[in-house]
């Protein structure tokens, strides 16, 4: 975690702010905002990315996420007065920003309104935009928290309006912080209060659930991430998702004809993300090892169930589809991805290369099948070297006894 201490905000003292690193697919932020007696009087910390359509110069549309664009300040970040509300705002390069506001009843505090502004004229992130300027959507929500709780949201919340997708998840704020004390009291969001968030507790004695209805294979889908004009990401698979929650064990096959996909490509991370309606968000994080080699690394996914329960898990310790970097890696066979004791994903005729890729094409494959050959190999020299060792000792053994019987005779 790198910690920034920036200028004084104009009648709110100074402000911390918390960049967390990492495989960042996201703003994850964390805000301590302190008043003129270095009290503090807002705290929020949550992460975020934005997914904007745009209409390019020849007349086709493309999608851009937008989930890291360097140096964040806080100018106009208030503590609120008698006049104004609290207010947390953003920014993120030139016009690129983001404010909440908040106010104040008798017994409760509200997020009123959430503002996010882009900058079309950034032609590293919209290179072959159409129209240039800046262009600002905003939400207004009404949330409304009991006065000196913590607000809490780990579930993911989508905002959609004029072609801006905005996702929020991990959310912690509490605005009018009494004492300077930030509460103990978490007042959860309605999508906390029936999901699932936290990883999965493995049990020495399991659970006993019911058997899921065998799926049929699920038809490969094809899924690509831009980077300006170049395809930075490929992938084909089938997915089936295997999942266990409340004892109840259910497999689902992803249609790729429903299934959307965004994504970001950096040097040495890169992501693949699925969604859906019932999907809310399937990550693919892949890195590189050893500046030679890239695998899959992390997955992340939230979803509804057919109860209406949220479903959401994440493990960014894997360690699957190994392959070298400038290659691609391919299984034509089925495998599976076992995110956790309650989430596996089986794939079937996969491909995958989420680095260097050149021309929109995959580059020459690795296949699953020469790890199983790498597996074969050991075992059947360590086999026959058993077997000429066994026979050396037969015929040691049976030229003992004959020494013998010669011996006997004489």
């Amino acid at each position: 975690m790198v910690c920034f201490r920036l200028f004084p905000v104009p009648g709110s003292g100074l402000v911390l702010v918390c960049l967390v690193l990492g495989a960042v697919r996201s703003y994850a932020l964390e805000l301590n905002l302190t008043d003129s007696g270095k009290a503090t009087c807002l705290y929020a910390k949550w992460q975020m990315n934005f997914t904007v359509r745009y209409e390019t110069t020849n007349k086709t549309y493309k999608t851009v996420t937008i989930s890291d664009r360097g140096t964040v300040t806080y100018n106009g970040s208030i503590c609120g007065d008698d006049q104004n509300g609290p207010k947390i705002a953003v920014q993120f390069g030139p016009g690129f920003s983001w404010i909440a506001n908040f106010s104040k009843a008798a017994s409760t505090y509200s997020i009123d309104s959430i503002s996010f502004s882009y900058n079309t004229g950034d032609n590293t992130t919209f290179p072959d935009a159409e129209d240039k300027g800046i262009l600002t959507v905003d939400e207004l929500l009404a949330i409304k928290i009991p006065l000196n709780d913590l607000f809490r949201c780990n579930s993911l919340s989508t905002l959609e309006k004029n072609d801006v997708v905005q996702h929020y998840w991990d959310v912690l704020v509490q605005a009018f912080v009494q004492n300077g004390t930030v509460s103990t009291n978490e007042f959860l969001c309605d999508e906390d209060k029936t999901s699932t968030v936290a990883p999965t507790i493995h049990t020495t004695v399991p659970s006993p659930t019911t058997t899921p209805t065998p799926k049929e294979k699920p038809e490969a889908g094809t899924y690509s991430v831009n980077n300006g004009n170049d395809t930075c990401l490929l992938a084909t698979m089938g997915l089936q998702l295997n999942i266990t929650q409340d004892k109840v064990a259910s497999v689902i096959n992803i249609n790729p004809n429903t299934t959307h996909s965004t994504g970001s490509c950096r040097s040495h991370t890169a992501l693949l993300r699925l969604n859906s309606s019932t999907i809310k968000y399937l990550d693919f994080v892949f890195a590189v090892k050893n500046e030679n080699r890239f695998y899959l690394k992390e997955v992340n996914v939230s979803m509804y169930l057919v109860n209406g329960s949220v479903f959401s898990i994440a493990n960014n310790n894997l360690s699957y589809w190994d392959a070298p970097l400038g290659s691609s890696y391919m299984c034509n066979k089925e495998q599976t991805v076992s995110v956790s004791g309650a989430f596996q994903i089986n794939t079937f005729d996969l491909r995958v290369q989420p680095f260097n890729v050149t021309q929109g094409k995959y580059s020459t494959a690795q296949d699953c099948s020469a790890d199983d050959d790498n597996f074969l190999v050991p075992i059947a020299v360590g086999a026959a070297l058993a077997g000429v060792l066994i026979l050396v000792l037969l015929a040691y053994f049976i030229g003992l006894k004959r020494h013998h019987a010669g011996y006997e005779q004489f």
